[in-house]
């Protein structure tokens, strides 16, 4: 495997590195300031609040006993609360044994709270870290809007087409003289997808409060407008405002034409010719598999090449409420969970590959490519890994968040807790999951293609 590889085309080892420890240190600071401010709402006195771990290299004590603390590893974090033995929450019992004859002191450990007072705590985490995602999504909802409907031109790409005749202003009406549906109407899809695959379509649109009828390039270009982290497209060095005009000495005018190329040539090298800035230059890649997630939760493996096309012009954009915003933050949340969960399910099966898991070196790519891709596409990275990493904690797995609230229905059904060998015993346990995957995850980034 050539090592580097594993570095992003838009920039170097240092940028990678530091724009995971950016990512990784954001949402390891909501996720532990989750359960700080719950816990301290909740009566359970914080110990120690650190952002990373191993060697301490910067800390201070506030006026509530609380250390606070920058270490070198930046790998996670942890709050250790009164009564904590280690940043995992296994019980100190000698800590605990001084403060049973003070019912106020023990009061404030995490092991002497009350169970309400424990759960909301644990689960503040997870919490918080859906928290992020969510109001990340809104906001770039609201700073981005959303497309105006009817279909407005907000502006026309750069595209190898001599005839352009749509304007910014102009309302989209018809194509071709098929009327156009509204873009959130269920025939919208399908009405895209029927456009006839001309170089050239007719769009009728309302101009300055009149109707007229022009021609302009076809609707879905062969247009870059994103490119996929840890995919042929970044490797080969295409750019976002790239337009395809060949593959295979072929010409194509349309995306769904290069779809075709990439899915139909079963992973054969690709020879695309692709107009830059008024340039033409000369590209080849080769196709990978991806397991991708369909409407119907299953998963489909395709041969893609890692873009994103658009439309021939800018929509033009309108604000929505509040309100709406904070809808598409949480739909957008709830997605993220539904696919992960769809796709572990499919991996245990059998049914998609396992080299879907990414460990820390394939996160810290994707950190790098994402953050050159501009400050919009790194946040929106951070609030997609901060779902998966919220969801994670979820897991019902000793030392997890989600195995400490396992813990504590188990209090809640019989009345007392787990008796503490049979803890220490589930926490171990807990602890080598986690390590054993943490190596797969590593593995699969050194050794998946």
């Amino acid at each position: 495997m050539d090592i580097f590889a594993l570095i992003p085309q838009f920039g170097g080892l240092i940028w990678t590195i530091a724009a995971f420890v950016l990512a990784l240190s954001v949402i390891v600071a909501i996720h532990e300031y989750g359960h700080y401010i719950v816990g301290r709402w909740s009566g359970i006195h914080a110990d120690v609040f650190s952002l990373g771990f191993g060697p301490v290299l910067w800390s201070r004590v506030d006026r509530r006993g609380t250390r606070w603390q920058v270490a070198a590893l930046p790998f996670g974090g942890y709050v250790k609360f009164a009564g904590d033995a280690n940043a995992a929450s296994g019980k100190d019992e000698d800590a605990m044994a001084q403060t049973e004859a003070d019912p106020v002191r023990l009061r404030a450990t995490m092991h002497g709270a009350p169970l309400w007072a424990r759960v909301a705590t644990v689960a503040a985490g997870p919490i918080f870290n859906f928290a992020l995602s969510i109001a990340v999504f809104a906001s770039v909802v609201l700073s981005s809007g959303v497309s105006r409907d009817p279909l407005t031109v907000g502006g026309l790409r750069a595209l190898p087409t001599a005839e352009r005749g749509l304007q910014p202003g102009d309302e989209v009406i018809a194509i071709n003289g098929v009327a156009m549906p509204g873009i959130d109407e269920p025939s919208y899809a399908g009405f895209i997808a029927a456009l006839p695959q001309d170089p050239l379509l007719d769009y009728t649109v309302r101009r300055d409060g009149a109707e007229t009828t022009v021609p302009d390039a076809y609707m879905l270009p062969p247009l870059v407008s994103a490119v996929s982290p840890q995919s042929a497209a970044i490797n080969a060095g295409l750019e976002p405002g790239d337009v395809i005009v060949a593959v295979d000495d072929a010409p194509i005018f349309a995306f769904d034409q290069l779809k075709d190329r990439v899915e139909g040539g079963n992973g054969a090298a690709l020879a695309l010719r692709v107009w830059r800035a008024g340039d033409e230059i000369d590209v080849t890649l080769t196709p990978r598999r991806v397991d991708e997630p369909q409407p119907d939760g299953g998963f489909a493996t395709q041969w893609r090449i890692g873009i994103a096309g658009g439309l021939a012009f800018e929509p033009a954009t309108e604000t929505p409420g509040v309100g709406a915003a904070l809808a598409s933050g949480v739909a957008q949340t709830g997605r993220i969970i539904e696919g992960s969960l769809s796709g572990m399910l499919h991996m245990i099966t059998g049914a998609i590959s396992t080299c879907n898991i990414s460990g820390p070196i394939g996160i810290a790519q994707v950190s790098g490519a994402m953050a050159s891709q501009g400050a919009q596409s790194f946040i929106w990275f951070i609030a997609v890994l901060s779902t998966a990493v919220g969801l994670m904690n979820l897991f019902p797995i000793p030392a997890l968040d989600g195995g400490h609230l396992v813990f504590y229905a188990y209090e809640a059904v019989t009345g007392k807790p787990p008796n503490d060998r049979a803890l220490r015993v589930l926490m171990t346990i807990g602890l080598v999951l986690i390590a054993s995957l943490m190596v797969f995850a590593l593995s699969n980034d050194l050794f998946c293609p």
